[in-house]
């Protein structure tokens, strides 16, 4: 199997943000849910809106760009 970029998934207290997706994006988040959950041995997917935190938490985290701009503030 192939190596995901997520890894487990931390639990924390969450902040509610209402946001919509266009269909195919969630089609992508849950069927990327369904491959996390067998990559890391939960015994069911998370849902979207769980697997959607930690990805953007990592495309923060790795965009350089943002990373510069963000040393100059």
């Amino acid at each position: 199997m192939s190596k995901l970029r997520l890894g487990p998934i931390a639990d924390d207290k969450p902040v509610k943000l209402a946001i919509e997706l266009p269909g195919a994006l969630h089609r992508e988040l849950v069927a990327y849910a369904d491959v996390h959950a067998k990559a890391t041995g939960l015994a069911e997917p998370l849902a979207p809106e769980k697997i959607a935190v930690p990805m953007i938490e990592r495309f923060i985290a790795t965009d350089r760009g943002f990373a510069s701009e963000r040393r100059k503030v």
